[in-house]
This record gives structure tokens, sequence and C-alpha cells, in this order.
């Protein structure tokens, strides 16, 4: 079952989160709040026997998005699944309830990015139906 993160659930996304992003847990947990309770972003869960095995956190954004016609684009702001439930198609799942919670928003363009050496995210997105825009490198300097 999928279901849509509450914040009865900011615990178990921010474990969930922790897996997939390496912020500490305090500042992880206040993003997931903050995400929570605002309307332009979403969090959904796969939950098997009741226990939260993978998660997908997606949003808005207003912004210019690479490839992009429309405003706002929903994104996928992340999606993982825990090692002993990944090739069963939770990934899969997960972005397509990403995808109706974009267009339930207005969204006619969904997106997402992946680092540029992470084979295995690109593998996904382009299995998941994305199409490659564009390859970048960011740059910065203390000034």
């Amino acid at each position: 079952m999928i279901i849509q993160a509450t914040t009865a659930h900011i615990d178990e996304m921010t474990r969930l989160s922790s897996a997939l992003w390496e912020e500490e847990y305090e500042i992880l947990k206040t993003e997931i709040e903050e995400n929570i309770s605002n309307d332009a972003a979403a969090y959904f869960i796969k939950l098997i026997d009741d226990n939260p095995v993978a998660f997908a956190h997606c949003g808005l954004r207003y912004d210019y998005v690479e490839g992009t016609d429309s405003s706002p684009v929903g994104y996928l702001e992340g999606v993982f699944v825990k090692e002993e439930h990944r090739l069963k198609d939770i990934a899969l799942e997960l972005v397509t309830e990403c995808e109706q919670w974009a267009k339930d928003k207005g969204c006619t363009e969904f997106a997402s990015d992946c680092e540029l050496d992470n084979a295995g995210s690109l593998e996904f997105h382009l299995k998941s139906g994305f199409e490659e825009m564009n390859r970048i490198i960011c740059f910065r300097k203390s000034i």
C-alpha cells in the first residue's frame, strides 16, 4: 500500500531519508516537517505489512526546470527503496503516485535529476519514462 505522508510520519520519513541523503538527522527532520505542511510538496510511503520500506518526495518547481516549457513543474526530489525490496517496481509505483499528485496540482510536466556518476539512478529514470534533457557540471567559488 502507498500512502501520502502526514505529520504523523515525520520520524519514519526522516529515518528513510537519512538512508538517501547524507545530512544530519535533525536537519532532515526539520526539512521534512516544513515540506509535509507545505502544499507545494508531498511524500509518499510504500508500506508492506504496515512497515515503511520506501518513499518518494516530490514538489512543485516554479523556477526554470531544464527542458520544460511550463510552470509549475512537478519534480521528483528523491526516491528511496530499502535494499531488500529493490527490483520490485516499488520506486516506479511511488513515482507514478508523485506524477498523479503533480497532475492534480495542475502540472503538465514532471521532471527530475541525478548526479552525473549515478548510473543506477540514470537507468531508473530512463526505465521510468523520463527523457534525458541535458548534462551539466555546476561550479562555485568563494569570493
